[in-house]
C-alpha cells in the first residue's frame, strides 16, 4: 500500500505517505486533533516529511469546507521555493567559490537583527528599482488590507521585498546530474506575512473565545465561511502569498545579477524555472467539490506540475513532476522534514560535524547554522521513496554554494 491509514475516533481518517520514515507521536496527536474538526473534507493527507509544527503539523494537507484555520497556514505565509536552470555548466564556475557566495550575500539582504532600535540587517536600507517596480503592483492590495487593519501598516513590508530572512531559508548554487548550473532559493512573505498570520490567528481565537475550550487545540480556532473575518483573512493571506512569490522573483533577479559580476561568460537563467509555495491555502476542485486546501509544508503536485523538494545544507535536492495523486489532494513533501528540534541539533552536533557534513559546499560553517545540519533531518532518499506515487524526479541537484540568513 502506498500510504497508511490512521483511523480517528469522531473524526476523518488520516492518509499518511510515510512508509519507511519516522513519525513522532506529537505529530500524530496534532494530526488527530485536526482530523476531528467538523469541516474537514474526506480525509487529511500527510507527506513523508511530517513533523510536529507550531500551530499545525508540518507536512500536512488539510482540506476544509465552510471554514479556514489561520494557524494551519501559520505565520510564514507563502513560504516556498524558486529554482532556475542556467546555460552555465560546472566548468564555468570559479575555482574558488567563496567569491561567488560573497557576491550573493552582498546582493541579497539576509539574516535578522533581534535587538530593537538597531538597523535590520535583513532589510534594504534603500530598496533598488526592481523592488520599487514589484512593490507598485502590491500596493493597492496592501493599502486595502491595512486600511481595514491599521496595525499592519507598522510592519516590515516594502523594505523586506527581495530579502531572504533566516532559519531554514537559503540561496543556493547547484549542479544537476549532467553538471548544469541551477540557482535555487527558499523564502516567503517575510515580516508582513508574519504580521498578517499572527494577527488573524489572534483574531480567530478572540472570535471563538466562548467556544475555544471545546476545541481539541486552541490553534484550531477558525473562521466560518460567510463571516467578515473569513473574507478578510482570505484576501490578506492571498495578498501575502503574492508578496512571497514576488519576493522570490526579485531575489532571483538579484542573485543572477550578482553572479554575472563574478562570471564574465554570458549566460541565460530562464531555461527552466519553478516558483512554488509550500505554506499556503487556496481554493481547488477535488473529488468534484470546491474546497479550501491548506498545505503546511507541502507542495502542489498536480499532474505534470513542476515542484521543488530541497534537502538541507549539503543534502540532495530535487526538481519533481507531479503525478496528480487525488488521494493526496495532488500534493508532495516540501523537503526532508526535521527529526529533532533546532535546540536539540545544537546540543547534539558540533561545528566540526557541520564542517564534515558540508565539506563539498561553500557555505557558513559556524555555530549559528548547526541547527540546519543535514543530520537534523530525515533521510532525503527515504522521503523520496515514500512519495514515489506522488511525484517523479526530473532533476537531482547537489549544492555547491549555500547562503544562509
Amino acid at each position: 500500500m502506498e500510504y497508511q491509514v490512521l483511523q480517528v475516533e469522531n473524526g476523518k481518517p488520516i492518509k499518511m505517505w510515510t512508509n519507511g520514515v519516522p513519525v513522532e507521536d506529537g505529530a500524530r496527536t496534532q494530526l488527530m486533533n485536526a482530523a476531528r474538526m467538523p469541516f474537514i473534507y474526506r480525509h487529511l493527507a500527510v507527506m513523508p516529511d511530517v513533523h510536529l509544527g507550531k500551530g499545525s503539523t508540518i507536512g500536512s494537507v488539510i482540506p476544509t469546507q465552510g471554514a479556514i484555520i489561520p494557524a494551519a497556514v501559520g505565520v510564514d505565509i507563502g513560504c516556498g521555493m524558486m529554482a532556475a536552470r542556467t546555460t552555465l555548466t560546472a566548468q564555468d564556475l570559479p575555482d574558488h567559490l567563496f567569491e561567488l557566495r560573497s557576491a550573493i550575500e552582498r546582493a541579497v539582504p539576509h539574516g535578522r537583527t533581534s535587538k530593537r532600535n538597531m538597523r535590520d540587517k535583513g532589510a534594504w536600507d534603500t530598496p533598488p528599482a526592481s523592488v520599487d517596480t514589484m512593490w507598485a503592483s502590491l500596493v493597492p492590495g496592501f493599502d486595502r488590507i491595512a486600511g481595514k487593519y491599521p496595525r499592519l501598516k507598522k510592519t516590515n513590508n516594502y523594505k523586506h521585498l527581495g530579502t531572504l530572512g533566516s532559519g531554514n531559508h537559503f540561496i543556493e548554487v547547484c549542479l544537476d546530474q549532467v553538471d548544469r548550473v541551477w540557482f535555487m532559493l527558499h523564502s516567503g512573505s517575510r515580516g508582513i506575512g508574519n504580521a498578517i498570520g499572527t494577527y488573524f490567528i489572534e483574531l480567530a481565537q478572540a472570535d471563538m473565545r466562548h467556544h475555544i475550550a471545546n476545541l481539541p487545540d486552541r490553534d484550531l480556532a477558525y473562521f466560518e465561511e460567510g463571516s467578515e473575518h473569513f473574507d478578510d483573512y482570505v484576501e490578506a493571506v492571498g495578498w501575502a502569498q503574492d508578496f512571497a512569490r514576488h519576493n522570490r522573483v526579485v531575489m532571483m533577479q538579484n542573485v543572477i545579477a550578482a553572479v554575472r559580476k563574478v562570471i564574465a561568460k554570458p549566460f541565460m537563467a530562464d531555461v527552466e524555472a519553478v516558483n512554488c509555495h509550500h505554506n499556503y491555502v487556496q481554493k481547488e476542485i477535488h473529488f468534484g467539490a470546491e474546497i479550501l486546501v491548506t498545505r503546511k509544508g507541502a507542495v502542489s503536485a498536480q499532474k505534470d506540475e513542476l515542484g521543488i523538494i530541497p534537502g538541507s545544507m549539503g543534502a540532495k535536492s530535487y526538481i519533481v513532476r507531479g503525478l496528480g495523486n487525488q488521494e493526496a489532494f495532488c500534493s508532495c513533501s516540501h523537503g526532508a522534514g526535521r527529526i529533532m528540534s533546532r535546540n536539540e541539533a545544537k546540543r547534539r552536533f558540533t561545528v566540526a560535524d557541520q564542517i564534515a557534513a558540508t565539506a563539498h559546499v561553500e557555505c557558513r560553517k559556524d555555530a549559528s547554522v548547526i541547527d540546519e545540519i543535514p543530520m537534523a533531518y530525515k533521510n532525503i532518499d527515504a522521503v523520496m521513496q515514500a512519495q514515489s506515487s506522488l511525484v517523479e524526479v526530473v532533476h537531482t541537484l547537489k549544492q555547491v554554494v549555500c547562503v544562509k540568513g
